[in-house]
């Protein structure tokens, strides 16, 4: 399962020329999950991803699309970037439906100019009103995807993934673009550097949500190569255009995307040192994604979203603590209507941002290790550490009577020798912690109302302990 698949590949070599195959690592470890964790996570943070983003802060985004999807003009998004401003949060991410005549997902994608109906002033008016307010501007793009009503598709068929027969098939309103013809990357890239430069762009989404169906190129036919060459010649296509992009504006942040496109993959992390990873992103759904997914790469690059209930995947009702708690590991989302929360749930955000951009490098840069085996699919506690600090996140789906009894997480890379505040009001030896443990937050049981830490379903609790 590793490097290219000879399934669908070949590859015409002519004399003289020669041919390099893609990287490929395969990671061992004798200690365990965590002993793996630490070797992948090292591997990606010191060999694949830029490191100025290991020192350079990720933002606190607001993402449009579970707030309006497609039902937007631009005095309703400046009443939500001026929400998420006073809350703490620090870019705003103009999802889907800027472009074009975009009020579907079946139309006007490869088609990337500004929609005047929503932005009759322009983008660029708008992304001036963000960073007067001191935000960031992210934009979303699906740059592999062409619609069949655009003049791109009308005046280049052939630069369309498709076999050459009378009857092809469109997913999703949509066709993928043939990235393995340099001149349609170049035609992508053209339309995305002149929006990113016009609008200062800080920050982009970058997304695919149709997967490659009757894999056959017309400039492959026209060069006269064969078309197993296609999806390698593709995916360098798809990398040149990060590559363009990168080298025309370095300093932006692009988060991949993984739920459409399946690339959680170490080749596009040197280019997107954030991914996005489902589009599942109901809080209780992303304990076991974040627990699978960080077998093989760091917090840095888990993009996380505290969005609204209930939850457009699952219909499920998690509480704000719990999606926030969830949220925190890694680099921090919110989207979700934030003019439709009470009072008191937006002084819960604006506390809670506050406490997250405290401790920011260390939930995003630190050490992960799991604290609860893998195999127990109703509990989960994790922990993120430096030389100094550790944060412990625990979490339970349902809710189960007198199961918190005696029950400890043990931390072991402490010094027994020193003392450590948890939650800034206990001080415990290194010695109870590393060989007794902590313990897990008293549940509720029928009881012990006046002391119980944690009840009901969907529970969660956050430990910082912090080196005397």
């Amino acid at each position: 399962m590793t490097g290219i698949n000879p399934a669908t590949f070949t590859w015409k070599l002519e004399k003289d020329e020669s041919f390099s195959t893609p990287e490929a690592v395969i990671f061992y470890t004798d200690n365990g999950y965590n002993g793996l964790m630490q070797e992948t996570h090292n591997f990606v943070k010191e060999h694949i991803i830029d490191r100025k983003w290991q020192t350079k802060k990720r933002p606190i985004v607001i993402n449009s699309w579970e707030a309006y999807v497609f039902d937007f003009n631009e005095e309703k998004l400046l009443r939500l970037a001026n929400e998420a401003n006073e809350l703490g949060m620090e870019c705003f991410v103009l999802d889907d439906g800027w472009f074009g005549h975009r009020d579907t997902d079946r139309t006007s994608l490869g088609n990337w100019t500004v929609d005047k109906k929503k932005f009759p002033e322009g983008l660029d008016h708008f992304s001036d009103a963000l960073h007067d307010l001191g935000m960031q501007f992210g934009l979303w793009f699906e740059p592999e995807m062409v619609s069949p009503d655009t003049e791109l598709y009308k005046n280049h068929p052939d630069w369309v993934v498709r076999h050459p027969y009378s009857r092809a098939a469109i997913g999703r309103g949509q066709y993928v673009l043939d990235f393995a013809n340099p001149e349609v990357v170049e035609n992508i890239f053209g339309q995305m550097r002149k929006i990113i430069a016009n609008c200062h762009v800080d920050y982009v989404k970058w997304d695919m949500n149709r997967n490659i169906t009757e894999a056959y190129s017309e400039y492959l036919h026209r060069e006269n190569l064969p078309q197993g060459e296609f999806f390698h010649r593709y995916i360098m296509g798809v990398y040149h255009l990060y590559a363009k992009l990168l080298e025309a504006f370095p300093d932006l942040l692009i988060e991949g995307c993984a739920s459409g496109g399946g690339r959680y993959d170490l080749g596009i992390m040197y280019y997107s040192p954030q991914i996005w990873p489902s589009d599942d992103s109901d809080a209780s759904e992303r304990l076991d994604i974040m627990s699978g997914t960080m077998l093989a790469y760091p917090l840095s690059v888990f993009s996380n979203h505290v969005s609204a209930v209930p939850n457009g995947q699952v219909r499920r009702n998690t509480s704000l603590k719990f999606r926030q708690d969830l949220a925190d590991f890694g680099p921090l989302g919110y989207e979700l209507d934030l003019n439709k929360l009470s009072p008191s749930q937006k002084d819960q955000i604006k506390n809670h941002i506050k406490w997250y951009k405290e401790n920011r490098d260390l939930l995003v840069n630190g050490n992960f290790k799991q604290l609860i085996p893998l195999n127990d699919n109703n509990k989960y506690a994790w922990v993120v550490s430096d030389n100094k600090e550790k944060i412990v996140g625990f979490y339970r789906k349902l809710a189960k009577p007198n199961d918190t009894l005696d029950r400890y997480f043990v931390l072991k890379d402490l010094d027994q020798d020193k003392t450590y505040e948890v939650n800034d009001n206990l001080i415990v030896g290194g010695r109870i912690l590393q060989n007794f443990g902590l313990r897990e937050p008293y549940q509720f049981n029928g009881s012990n109302g006046d002391t119980a830490q944690v009840t009901g379903d969907f529970q969660s609790y956050l430990y910082k302990i912090v080196e005397k």
